[in-house]
């Protein structure tokens, strides 16, 4: 556990008590390839604090699972996409998501809008929202810029309602994200880090 997670969740411990989250199972990616991604590192700080809340979490990379285009000649011809066949049974093997979305030109990223494309589709072909309905999502974001890539989400909540999903009220966004993490990855701000403590919760709740 992530030692500053310790004295923010005994903030909200009390709340949470009597609710069993461990049967809760939560799939944790970013929507960014990049190595050092920043993204990356807030959806470890996010998932980091389910775990610690109880929650079973699966982080993965979306850069292990590359796939097309989403091209519907593609589909008829030669069906799912072996890795997007497995980033949807991913999606359907868990009950709630945690997603942090750089902003690109103000909206998510290609390889993230794609792969729910691909998942979005059933494994026969046409459209399937049984790996999105019903589904609790917390989304969050952080940008080098002033606004922490908050307008990218705007796009990423229409996007998961549209298939389905269910968003939290709560949407974490980190700005100067070039500042905002420590040598090891971990958020500097307390003020920041209550609010992901505080989205998480919702997400579980």
């Amino acid at each position: 556990m992530l030692k500053w997670i310790a004295p923010v969740f005994l903030m909200v411990c009390g709340q949470i008590l009597g609710q069993d989250t461990s049967n809760i199972k939560v799939l944790a990616f970013a929507g960014s390839t990049r190595t050092d991604s920043y993204n990356k590192k807030l959806v470890r700080e996010a998932a980091d604090i389910a775990s610690a809340m109880g929650a079973t979490v699966t982080i993965i990379d979306l850069r292990d699972y590359p796939m097309p285009f989403y091209d519907g000649d593609l589909e008829d011809e030669e069906g799912m996409p072996e890795n997007a066949k497995k980033f949807r049974n991913m999606l359907m093997e868990n009950q709630a998501f945690i997603i942090a979305s750089p902003q690109y030109n103000a909206s998510v990223t290609a390889v993230l809008k794609n792969a729910i494309d691909w998942a979005s589709r059933g494994e026969a072909g046409g459209a399937s929202k049984v790996a999105f309905s019903g589904k609790k999502f917390a989304i969050m974001s952080c940008s080098p810029g002033a606004k922490g890539g908050a307008r990218g989400l705007i796009h990423l909540q229409t996007i998961l309602e549209d298939v389905g999903g269910v968003i939290m009220s709560k949407k974490v966004s980190v700005p100067i994200a070039d500042k905002a993490f420590d040598p090891q990855g971990h958020l500097i701000s307390d003020a920041t880090k209550q609010q992901l403590v505080e989205e998480i919760q919702e997400l579980l709740q």
